[in-house]
């Protein structure tokens, strides 16, 4: 009897390579097509990011400039001009209110429809315009963050301290945002995981809504640069791995006097400007209440935009101390501010720090 054991694991063989092939066509593999997606962001927020939320614009094209090439941003809406290419899909919608957004479970579905990796989120301008406490629209903002994380368990949030608002039908606005903006750091501390980190974005501080907004209320084109400026160093360190990232370059670190230093790194530079980032550490054996850090800038030289800071220029330097929110630092704890400074088109970044002094 001819012995058939042979020729039939030949054709098991076989037809188990072609399954293996047509799986393959039907699904290519997980770790080339996750390497091939690009990061998805979705701005969401009000008219602020929405009607037309220029900033976005801004921000995409430096991304875009700087080499971070492999990003989509998402939202079920489309852009609304703002003058330069862009992709203009976000989730700024006039007029809404996070509480109202909250309350009414709007974002789960504009998460289905975009599956975003990232959020970036100014968010609250008409709830405090409204007259809502603090704590709801803190509470909102709880009940969006699990929306997210149920959405997507990897989540990064990028949330903002509002820009400033001074309306003309509402004095006493202006004061409502502070208070707002003073509980949003802690809020996100105790909502941040290491797996889906909630980072908080400093976007009041050096905003004037004399000289970057049109009234009041919504950026201008001056707005729309601070705003981009605030968001990109926060959301280039968030940026899936392969994505080109700008290498820091160091400074020298000023040990300061006792109970107070600092360091100094350029996050990114271009024609004619540079963004850096200040490192300021308590190295004393007690807490301390505030600190200022003392910068030398060469001819030509000007700092045109801080944040987590309070600048004082002065010809050929500068000091930045605390703002009211990270000046308390425990014995080894620390804190940072940034600044964008303008530089002659020639030239390199030059900024050196000089003094630290705990207050």
């Amino acid at each position: 009897m001819r012995n058939s054991t042979a020729p039939r694991a030949l054709l098991a063989v076989l037809a188990l390579t072609v399954a293996l092939l047509t799986a393959l066509v039907a699904h290519p593999g997980t770790t080339a097509s996750a390497a091939a997606d690009p990061v998805r962001i979705m701005p969401l927020g009000d008219s602020i990011t929405g009607s037309p939320g220029c900033w976005r614009s801004v921000l995409w094209n430096r991304l875009q400039d700087s080499g971070y090439s492999s990003i989509d941003f998402v939202g079920t809406l489309g852009p609304q001009g703002c003058g330069q290419p862009y992709d203009g899909d976000n989730e700024g919608h006039g007029g809404f209110l996070a509480t109202n957004v909250a309350a009414q479970n709007q974002l789960p579905g504009w998460l289905d429809a975009t599956d975003p990796d990232i959020v970036v989120m100014h968010f609250g301008t008409n709830d405090v315009w409204s007259n809502i406490a603090p704590d709801r629209i803190l509470a909102a903002f709880d009940t969006l963050v699990g929306q997210m994380r149920a959405a997507n368990p990897d989540m990064k949030i990028l949330v903002a301290q509002l820009i400033p608002m001074n309306p003309s039908s509402c004095a006493e606005c202006a004061q409502r945002v502070v208070d707002l903006n003073s509980r949003i750091p802690a809020w996100a501390a105790g909502r941040t995981t290491t797996r889906s980190p909630v980072i908080v974005v400093d976007q009041w501080t050096g905003f004037s809504t004399a000289a970057d907004t049109n009234d009041g209320v919504h950026p201008n084109s001056s707005g729309d640069n601070k705003i981009a400026a605030r968001w990109y160093p926060a959301l280039t360190s968030l940026l899936a791995p392969g994505t080109p990232t700008p290498t820091p370059t160091p400074t020298p670190s000023d040990p300061g006097g006792a109970g107070c230093g600092a360091s100094l790194k350029v996050v990114s530079s271009w024609q004619g400007g540079y963004q850096a980032e200040v490192t300021v550490v308590n190295n004393g054996a007690s807490a301390v209440r505030g600190w200022s850090v003392r910068l030398t800038l060469p001819g030509g030289e000007t700092i045109t935009q801080i944040w987590n800071g309070t600048l004082t220029a002065a010809s050929g330097g500068a000091t930045v101390g605390n703002v009211s929110w990270n000046g308390a630092l425990a014995s080894g704890a620390s804190t940072s501010f940034g600044f964008i400074a303008g530089r002659p088109g020639t030239a390199t970044p030059a900024a050196q720090i000089t003094g630290c002094t705990a207050g």
